[in-house]
C-alpha cells in the first residue's frame, strides 16, 4: 500500500509540475504567426462571407488571420464557399460539386450571420464565389485559416497543392471538426499546421482531466472551439438539439470543462495557439482574452479592431 501511494504521489506532481511547465519535455512549436483578430468567413457581418471584399475589408480592420471555408467544382476548382449546396447563400438548390465554376450562381444581395442573433448583412457589389488561388494570389503574406468542409480526398490533395504553389505552408492552418478529413490533411502535408477535430477536443480533455496531457505530444498547433455562450445566438445550432434542457446541459458541461485558463496557458507554453468563435460583442472579447485565448474569431471586424485598439489604450 506504500508503495502504491508513493506511485500515485509521485505522478501527480510529476503531471502537476510538467503541466505547470511543459517546455521541461516538450519542444516548444515554432509558428511563423501569431494571431489575435481573426475574420470568420472575412468578416460576414460587414461583407457577404468568403467574398474578396470580405477579406480585403478584414485586412485593412487589422485582421491577423483570414478564416475560410473550402470546396471543390465538377470541374475540380477549389472555391471558397461554407456550403456545398447553395440555396441559403444564392438562392439556387444546386451543390457545387455538381456544377462547373463558371455556372456558379451569384451570392444573394443579404445573407443572414449565423452567430449574431438572427441580424443579416447586405453587400450588392461583390458577389461572387471566389477561388482560393486568387485569394492566395492576393493575400499572399495573410494567414489563413482552411475549413475543409467535405471529405473529400482529392480537395485535399488540391489545397495541398496550391498552400505549396504559393508558398504557404507556414502561414496556413487547416482541418476540420471531423476527425477523418483532419487525418487526410495531416497525412496528405504534415508540415501544414493543423486544427484540433472534435475528436481530438474530447482525447485532448481526457489527457488534461487524468493528468496524462503533460507526458503526451501533440501534432495539432492550433484549438480552435466554440465559446459555449454563443450557441444561443445561431437558430440553427439550436434547433438541432431536441430539447432545450439537454442543450443547457451540454453548453455547460462544456463551459465547466473547456474553458479553462490553465489549459490554454498549458497549450500557449508548448507553442499551440487557442482561438474561440465565432464571437461579436465586446463583453464576449473581454471573456474570451481573460481566459488566455490567443486570438478571437468574429464576423464583424471593424467592432473587433476598435474593442482591441480600446484595451490596448487603456493598458498603455
Amino acid at each position: 500500500m506504500a508503495v502504491l501511494l508513493i506511485l500515485i504521489g509521485g505522478y501527480v506532481i510529476s503531471s502537476l509540475l510538467l503541466f505547470k511547465f511543459p517546455q521541461l519535455v516538450h519542444r516548444k512549436k515554432s509558428l511563423k504567426f501569431r494571431c489575435r483578430h481573426i475574420s470568420h468567413r472575412g468578416g460576414a457581418g460587414e461583407n457577404l462571407e468568403n467574398t474578396i471584399t470580405a477579406f480585403e475589408h478584414a485586412v485593412m480592420q487589422n485582421s491577423d488571420m483570414l478564416e475560410i471555408d473550402l470546396q471543390l467544382t465538377k470541374d475540380g476548382q477549389v472555391v471558397v464557399s461554407h456550403d456545398n449546396n447553395l440555396l441559403r447563400s444564392t438562392g439556387k438548390d444546386v451543390n457545387i460539386s455538381d456544377v462547373n465554376y463558371e455556372e456558379l450562381p451569384l451570392l444573394k444581395p443579404v445573407l443572414p450571420v449565423d452567430f449574431a442573433g438572427g441580424n443579416v448583412c447586405r453587400g450588392n457589389e461583390d458577389r461572387k464565389i471566389p477561388l482560393l488561388k486568387d485569394v492566395f494570389q492576393k493575400f499572399q503574406n495573410v494567414p489563413i485559416n482552411i475549413d475543409i468542409k467535405n471529405n473529400n480526398e482529392l480537395l485535399i490533395k488540391k489545397v495541398n497543392q496550391l498552400i505549396k504553389q504559393y508558398n504557404r505552408e507556414n502561414i496556413t492552418v487547416w482541418g476540420n471538426f471531423s476527425n477523418e478529413i483532419t487525418k487526410k490533411c495531416y497525412e496528405e502535408n504534415p508540415n501544414i499546421p493543423l486544427l484540433f477535430s472534435a475528436k481530438r477536443v474530447i482525447y485532448l480533455l481526457f489527457l488534461t482531466y487524468v493528468g496524462l496531457l503533460p507526458f503526451v505530444p501533440l501534432k495539432e498547433s492550433c484549438l480552435e472551439i466554440l465559446l459555449p455562450r454563443v450557441v444561443y445566438r445561431n437558430p440553427n445550432l439550436v434547433s438541432s438539439f431536441k430539447s432545450r434542457q439537454k442543450l443547457d446541459w451540454f453548453l455547460w458541461l462544456m463551459d465547466k470543462l473547456l474553458m479553462r485558463k490553465e489549459l490554454f496557458e498549458h497549450l500557449e507554453k508548448r507553442g499551440i495557439q487557442t482561438y474561440l468563435w465565432v464571437i461579436n460583442e465586446d463583453e464576449d472579447f473581454q471573456n474570451a482574452f481573460n481566459l488566455g485565448v490567443t486570438g478571437v474569431m468574429t464576423d464583424y471586424p471593424t467592432r473587433l479592431k476598435e474593442y482591441l485598439q480600446k484595451t490596448q489604450s487603456g493598458n498603455s
